[in-house]
């Protein structure tokens, strides 16, 4: 069986351009995980751009390894093949070090799989010397590692392009220096700004499981570990290193215009912890859109904040003037303008996604989202004026202070805008379909809403049936949502301790069952999931220097409720 699988890792390797293939020799060897499949992991920028930074350290060799395809699982999971790397085949246990790339609470699950299939033991206190170091990094983990604690020898928070070249640096040193693991794990903790080690800290709990205390266990390691955050993206480059067909953007090369955001959506953790926003000029973005164009593929505008980005107009007329096109995944609706909707067209762009998130405004003003009615349907009518007949809107369920006329009013809204839609279209090319896309409010670390509870499932459940069945009948008018009782899982790891690790490793013990892990587990998922925080209590992720103030937090936490 293993034979078929490496041939298809070959043809996959065969179809990309651009793979940084080493060959094996003298260099220190990292292999990069992505807890997810070939297809997803291909399609995630920042993936790429850490391989590129690890093949390009004279003194490393990197290979990758994804999450095997369901028809393959069984052979990695039966124990006689090892799970292995796309570029050489070697077993990613004969690695020196294992990086994993995290960008989602959902892929958990799967890092303990792939460890397991490559024979690797899951705990970290159980690991052996000549164990591979098993590393993670990532916008989750950097916002609240703990659920993974157990799994992880070391944990890299923050932005990568500052922090990996250091990490590499500190990485050669310890191998030439033949260092134990443990004396490797001290010279990370102390002297790499950024790194966490779990093993090195020591948490106490009160009686009703809240945390007591989280504190070093050595006085040289730092009481709060800083993420880091780089200043200039201009200095650095952030597109496809790699080009495959085989991704979910096949054809779109990807190219990172903006990070962070300054807008303060109250539920959003880049609008906090990504701040202050920035972004790239048109000059700094010129080389990525001079390779995505002699390509021949159309250009992948991402970013957190990408229609606030300064030079957008003159990035994206930078690219029709060269004979290419282009796509921005969403747009703000105040910044959508005459300018920017022709540019659009002329693009070729047939769909725009809008993110009202709230149909009342009320509720808007509490989430801060900055926007009202009348900003809405004003880009409407600028991107239907310009032909643009397709558009998809980003709605969220289970908002704090929801209230059944909240559910209504995303009904009234999105019945509002199809109407005026087929009005301002008529005579003129037709107007085709609005797609709603309706999701869980589902509460994140490092924002004013991480003290909130995650709304009961059920409740939610019925919500979505009720906007659903509201515009069933209605023509050129799509509904579709997430699957709530999974929300129940991802806010479970998004906002637990260290006790969450228990329940992950029995849910993979048990192929995925949850709820028998649950019931298995001496922890209480509810305390973490459905209580409301005190915003004097420790949270999991309180010694983490996110660079946001908690007073600030707090004081946006008030003022969403102030009015309520």
């Amino acid at each position: 069986m293993a034979w078929n699988i490496k041939k298809k890792y070959l043809d996959l390797s065969a179809r990309e351009d651009s793979g940084q293939k080493k060959i094996w020799g003298d260099y220190i060897t990292v292999c990069l995980a992505y807890p997810n499949r070939y297809r997803t992991g291909m399609s995630n920028l920042g993936f790429q751009t850490v391989y590129r930074m690890i093949n390009n350290h004279p003194s490393f060799l990197c290979e990758r390894v994804f999450l095997p395809d369901p028809e393959d699982e069984e052979a990695f999971a039966s124990g006689s093949t090892p799970l292995f790397s796309l570029e050489s085949q070697k077993p990613i246990r004969e690695f020196d070090c294992i990086a994993f790339s995290i960008p989602f609470e959902n892929d958990y699950p799967n890092i303990l799989k792939m460890l397991d299939m490559a024979g690797i033991p899951l705990r970290a206190d159980r690991r052996e010397e000549n164990t591979p170091l098993v590393i993670g990094g990532g916008f989750t983990v950097s916002l609240n590692p703990e659920p993974l604690s157990d799994f992880f020898d070391l944990f890299l928070l923050g932005e990568g392009e500052g922090m990996v070249p250091e990490f590499l640096d500190e990485l050669e040193a310890v191998h030439k220096g033949g260092l134990s693991r443990r004396e490797a794990f001290h010279r990370f903790q102390t002297g790499l700004s950024g790194a966490y080690c779990p093993r090195f800290y020591q948490i106490d709990y009160k009686q009703d499981i809240g945390i007591e205390s989280f504190k070093p266990l050595d006085p040289s390691y730092p009481e709060k570990i800083k993420r880091r955050q780089v200043t200039l993206i201009d200095d650095f480059i952030t597109d496809q290193c790699v080009l495959t067909p085989e991704t979910e953007f096949a054809g779109i090369y990807l190219v990172e215009v903006s990070r962070g955001c300054h807008r303060g959506c109250r539920f959003c953790a880049s609008g906090f912890v990504g701040r202050p926003a920035r972004f790239r000029t048109q000059k700094g973005l010129s080389p990525s859109i001079d390779r995505g164009l002699r390509i021949n593929q159309k250009i992948g505008l991402l970013g957190t904040a990408v229609s606030d980005t300064p030079d957008l107009p003159a990035i994206c007329r930078s690219i029709i003037d060269g004979g290419g096109k282009f796509t921005i995944g969403s747009l703000r609706v105040d910044r959508i303008n005459e300018e920017i909707a022709a540019l659009l067209r002329k693009a070729g762009a047939e769909t725009v996604a809008l993110a009202p998130e709230a149909g009342s405004q009320r509720l808007r003003d509490v989430i801060h989202k900055g926007i009202t009615e009348e900003h809405i349907f004003a880009a409407a009518s600028i991107l239907l004026e310009q032909g643009i007949t397709n558009i998809r809107l980003y709605f969220m369920v289970g908002l704090p202070t929801e209230t059944a006329d909240d559910i209504e009013a995303i009904i009234d809204l999105v019945k509002k805008i199809k109407h005026h839609a087929v009005k301002s279209t008529a005579g003129k090319r037709s107007f085709r379909l609005i797609t709603v896309s309706v999701n869980q409010f589902i509460p994140k670390a490092v924002t004013p809403f991480q003290w909130q509870p995650l709304e009961d499932i059920n409740n939610v459940r019925k919500k979505m049936k009720r906007i659903a069945s509201a515009l069933r009948r209605e023509k050129a008018i799509k509904v579709i949502h997430d699957l709530p009782k999974w929300n129940y899982i991802q806010a479970l790891l998004s906002l637990g301790d260290r006790r969450v690790g228990k329940i992950l490793l029995a849910a993979h013990r048990y192929d995925g069952n949850w709820s028998r892990a649950m019931k298995e587990v001496n922890v209480n998922p509810d305390f973490y999931v459905y209580r409301r925080k005190d915003v004097n209590e420790i949270l999991p992720w309180d010694f983490i220097d996110h660079g946001v103030k908690k007073t600030l937090l707090i004081r946006e936490s008030e003022k969403a409720f102030r009015d309520v």
